[in-house]
């Protein structure tokens, strides 16, 4: 099954040294101190978000029900760098919580250490169903709330899950606050490993499109998560000499194979997550088929595009093991921000559609298998998918995931 991914991230990619020149070694380290992080700009996007919060308010003004969730009283996920430090001190304390509880994974993954692990095995064991599939966007919006809710039943998080806005990261990834290796990021950088290879995305339908390595890719030296024990995977990863890679026991990348935590932060990643992208995504979508095309980037189902989209992006800013596993990337912390952005970037979209005919803001597009691989039939609402031990194997449908405001699990917004 797993031979017929030739990368990672709906993209068919594969990393190969002899596909493009190798990148030059890394600057030697300056005198000068860090220039100042500078964020880029969101001003598009933003607008857009003004815009579904306006259609959302008169969206339940019309449409009132009885509902247990009220726009009034749902909860705010708030943007990282909005965080008090304290705040994003709690966060981080609560996420290092859950990397200590035991795995309930037993014999579904072996290699599962701890509550942290049991989220990265359900995503291994499930990927190729909810990946380039009609259930992606609505998978990954209960993956990730029932990854807030472990937090705070299990953890005594107080807050909720907070999203990265990708463009302020456009322009510059090092310097950011999230990534400054403070107490109050998610970590630095990772050192430099020659072992980096150029990550090629290649496809009949496109121009060959290269992401190089960005000089690092060794193990997080800095940071609450620099002493961090990666357990499981790899599985497929990405932007490494095959020779070099930390095998797992398991072809499934379920056995126990621990190892250092390792990143290469890639502003050459993050531009194609720009403002003009995200706004182009939001603006120029007319439809789910689209939007989740253009969310994904050059290999989506439709229309196919010579870069990588938003979402692929947001994946390849931090790159490594196991932030650069098909499979395994939920095991970098960074992955449940990035998909709280991603819901997010669908929130808004939804919220620009609700008065669309034919409710187009409920739609889906896709079948249930990677890529229609094996060929297999159209997603529908009534589909149902669980988290295995994350939720009990309680489950939900697509239909039932559609609404942030239906009141029986989901009542939160984005500010």
């Amino acid at each position: 099954m797993y031979a017929l991914i030739l990368g990672w991230w709906l993209l068919l990619s594969t990393a190969l040294a002899a596909a493009a020149p190798p990148s030059p070694p890394p600057p030697p380290p300056s005198s000068h101190p860090p220039q100042k992080w500078i964020p880029g700009p969101t001003s598009g996007s933003d607008a857009l978000a003004r815009k579904g919060w306006q259609n959302l308010n008169e969206y339940v003004r019309r449409f009132p029900t009885n509902r247990t969730c009220r726009l009034e009283k749902a909860y705010r996920r708030k943007e990282w760098d909005s965080l008090r430090p304290q705040e994003k001190r709690e966060y981080i304390q609560a996420v290092k919580c859950l990397q200590r509880k035991p795995a309930l994974s037993g014999g579904i993954a072996p290699g599962a250490k701890s509550r942290f692990d049991d989220f990265v095995a359900t995503h291994v064991n499930q990927t190729m169903s909810i990946h380039n599939t009609g259930n992606f966007l609505t998978w990954h919006r209960y993956f990730t709330w029932t990854y807030e809710k472990a937090l705070r039943e299990e953890c005594g998080y107080r807050g909720y899950q907070p999203y990265i806005n990708w463009p302020r990261l456009s322009n510059s990834v090092i310097n950011a606050p999230i990534f400054d290796g403070s107490d109050t990021s998610l970590g630095g950088n990772g050192g430099p490993d020659p072992s980096r290879v150029p990550i090629v995305f290649s496809n009949v339908t496109i121009p060959m499109t290269v992401l190089h390595p960005a000089g690092g890719g060794g193990c997080v030296t800095s940071g609450p998560f620099k002493d961090t024990t990666v357990n499981l995977g790899p599985a497929q990863l990405d932007g490494y000499d095959p020779k070099s890679v930390h095998r797992n026991p398991r072809a499934d990348g379920l056995g126990y194979n621990p190892r250092c935590f390792r990143r290469d932060l890639s502003v050459e990643a993050a531009s194609g997550a720009s403002d003009y992208n995200v706004t182009n995504l939001l603006a120029n979508s007319p439809n789910i088929s689209t939007f989740q095309g253009v969310l994904q980037g050059a290999f989506a189902f439709s229309p196919p595009q010579p870069f990588y989209g938003p979402h692929t992006s947001g994946h390849y800013i931090i790159g490594g093991d196991p932030g650069g596993d098909f499979f395994t990337s939920p095991g970098d912390p960074w992955f449940y921000l990035h998909h709280a952005q991603v819901d997010r970037v669908y929130w808004i979209w939804q919220n620009l559609h609700l008065f669309d005919e034919g409710e187009k803001w409920k739609q889906i597009a896709g079948t249930v298998t990677f890529f229609n691989i094996p060929p297999s039939r159209n997603a529908r609402l009534d589909d149902r998918f669980d988290l295995g031990v994350n939720d009990g194997f309680r489950g939900m449908t697509i239909g039932e995931g559609m609404f942030t405001l239906e009141g029986e699990r989901y009542c939160y917004v984005y500010e």
